[in-house]
């Protein structure tokens, strides 16, 4: 039988006049030949002695012909025959072992059910297919995607040892399939969306703001994916509590900047929200009996807490390794993931940006460079979508109480007269009441000058230069409120009246 003609990466999909002949497979058969193809790639490695990663498993390309009626090496089927090509197939299963997948596991998850058939709401022609126990999402991809993925596996490699928990896709297997003239690659990754949780609103946000709103096909969809200015039209933001927002953008951070240093962009975050408010949708399918995923890291919550010794999958049947969050006075859970990153910035993309920087504003299009997108990506996220949840004003209207007692204490002990020079100074006074009424700080009783002053002085002996300004402010309203009380004990109302009017300063002090 004569086959397509393909490179490393099943790069044509020319046939000979003989292939033409041959009606091209069904989209039924060809999931078929995927599951079947994964299987027998999976199963033939597991004869392959367990050993380190060297570099040029990265690069290999294994190669098998599956005739319908089998043969020596390969099963019988009822699919039209096909060749099957694997990439990089031990760094692959590398990857597996590295989130706990067992071979068994895997093969289950792929083959065990058909493939559910999923919708694609962006703007390329991928199809999307989702594994019955909800744990695997299979893509296809286009030549350029998977050549630069290949491309990519070392540093890819490299990024996990270092980091397995991140929201970047975790790929775990890269495949072509050549079957009735059709050439498909697809890479197996981890399913961001579980669709045993309802998800109210689902974006796919890059940042930008040049043609982000869903279209009018999307919206009329069950359950349509908006964009950047739907999000904004439809959420203030949501709001996360201090730690668990500082854990989420640390680790967009991370990833951002690996995928900067790989020079890639135009990448999205995938985000689900489920409103815990709202009645869950009652689904009759299998994935109602699921027990979380199995997959270490998987989950949007494991994803974000590195610091998390413990490397069992947290998930649970009612939240799925959701992140809580709030908006306004709704409960949530968030779900998300990087997805499409195999967009490098080549030549072609370059003439786009430029492209549509002519007739646009070009900070705006989604097409840019890689640091500025990462910036961009990053700004968006932090400041529009994600948010802190603002600390009660109890903790901090109590720690300025107990500074405020502290300081009133100091202030008393300061400002209170010895015994013995009290009469002194009430006589003082009261001839100054008398026959002086323009006298100056000199001969003006000591208490308001020289207390504050004395006060303040203390003060900055004692606390640091953090809260210094603040206690100076306090410190002058108790220097004013303490002394009076004492002094309105010793003198009438008219004599006080008489004594305000001469000491206030025409100033008002300030009470904040």
């Amino acid at each position: 039988m004569s086959t397509a003609t393909v490179d490393s990466v099943g790069r044509g999909t020319k046939a000979s006049k003989a292939s033409k002949d041959h009606k091209k497979p069904t989209a039924a058969a060809l999931k078929g030949a995927i599951q079947l193809g994964i299987g027998y790639a999976v199963g033939n490695l597991s004869s392959k002695p367990d050993r380190d990663v060297l570099m040029q498993d990265f690069s290999v390309v294994e190669s098998v012909f599956l005739p319908s009626e089998g043969s020596n090496l390969t099963p019988a089927h009822h699919f039209p025959d096909f060749r099957l090509k694997t990439y990089a197939p031990l760094a692959f299963r590398y990857f597996r072992e590295l989130f706990g997948i067992k071979p068994d596991d895997y093969l289950y998850s792929i083959c065990n059910e058909p493939l559910i058939e999923l919708s694609n709401p962006g703007a390329s022609s991928s199809w999307f297919y989702l594994t019955s126990d909800d744990e695997f999402i299979i893509k296809t991809v286009q030549h350029k995607e998977a050549e630069f993925l290949q491309k990519l596996l070392p540093g890819y490699y490299m990024n996990l040892n270092q980091n397995p928990r991140t929201l970047l896709p975790k790929f775990y297997g890269l495949y072509c399939i050549q079957c009735g003239g059709v050439t498909i690659r697809v890479v197996v990754m981890n399913n961001v969306l579980p669709r045993a949780m309802k998800m109210h609103y689902k974006y796919d946000l890059k940042g930008s703001s040049y043609k982000r709103r869903a279209s009018r096909k999307e919206r009329v969809k069950p359950c349509p994916t908006f964009k950047d200015l739907d999000f904004q039209e439809m959420h203030e933001g949501l709001h996360f509590d201090l730690d668990t927002y500082n854990a989420l953008m640390k680790t967009l951070q991370r990833d951002c900047r690996v995928l900067e240093s790989f020079k890639i962009m135009d990448y999205s975050l995938l985000l689900g929200i489920h409103v815990l408010d709202r009645k869950p949708l009652v689904r009759g399918n299998r994935c109602d009996s699921r027990k979380g995923q199995k997959v270490l890291y998987s989950t949007a919550l494991e994803s974000i807490q590195g610091n998390v010794k413990d490397p069992e999958p947290v998930a649970d049947d009612d939240t799925l390794g959701g992140i809580p969050a709030k908006h306004k006075d709704e409960s949530l859970l968030i779900f998300l993931g990087i997805i499409d990153i195999l967009q490098s910035y080549r030549f072609i993309k370059k003439v786009e940006h430029s492209w549509k920087a002519l007739v646009h504003d070009g900070d705006t299009v989604s097409v840019h460079r890689p640091n500025f997108y990462a910036d961009r990506f990053l700004k968006f996220m932090g400041s529009t979508v994600f948010k802190k949840i603002h600390p009660l004003r109890g903790t901090s209207s109590k720690r300025k109480r107990n500074s405020l007692h502290a300081s009133k204490s100091a202030s008393q002990e300061i400002l209170s007269p010895q015994t013995d020079k009290k009469d002194e100074k009430k006589a003082q006074s009261m001839e100054n009441l008398d026959g002086n009424s323009g006298y100056t700080s000199f001969n003006q009783p000591d208490l308001l000058p020289q207390s504050a002053v004395s006060f303040e002085s203390a003060q900055n002996e004692e606390e640091d230069a953090e809260n210094s300004e603040d206690r100076r402010a306090s410190s002058s309203t108790i220097a004013l409120d303490e002394p009076l009380p004492s002094l309105s004990r010793s003198l009438s109302d008219t004599e006080l009246d008489v004594y305000l009017h001469h000491t206030v300063s025409p100033r008002r002090p300030s009470w904040s």
